[in-house]
């Protein structure tokens, strides 16, 4: 059994997934780093000395409640959604441009049109898949 998985690893591209899995969660944290540290500091400081971590909209207080526990304030934090989103974009851009580089189209097989209903076939056909006129 152990054989026939190294064979299954080694034979399908789930080892290239799984080296793409790494490389991406890697990259994602470089670029988290990118956006929080790098891109957001000075955006924040055109926009007026804004820290878009501090962004929230404050829907309750912190409290304690009845037997002293602490209850701790509810907010929406939609600064740090900003910071997520130009993440993802980010990382969007970057891996839309590795693939672009690496995937390339496979050239179309070469074929020969029907002169009656301009259907594509196979260079050696002798018959037309769509209409079965002589070609």
């Amino acid at each position: 059994m152990l054989a026939e998985f190294k064979a299954f690893l080694l034979k399908t591209n789930a080892l290239a997934l799984a080296v793409g899995v790494i490389i991406g969660a890697a990259l994602g944290t470089v670029v988290t780093s990118l956006v929080n540290d790098i891109i957001m500091p000075p955006v924040g400081v055109l926009l007026g000395g804004v820290d878009f971590k501090s962004l929230v909209i404050k829907l309750k207080d912190a409290t304690v409640d009845a037997a002293g526990k602490p209850v701790p304030e509810v907010d929406i934090r939609y600064g740090t959604f900003i910071n997520a989103v130009i993440a993802f974009i980010i990382v969007a851009l970057v891996v839309f441009l590795i693939a672009r580089m690496f995937l390339k189209e496979a050239p179309a097989a070469p074929s020969k049109t029907c002169p009656f209903c301009k259907e594509s076939n196979a260079v050696d056909a002798s018959k037309c898949k769509a209409c079965a006129s002589a070609i």
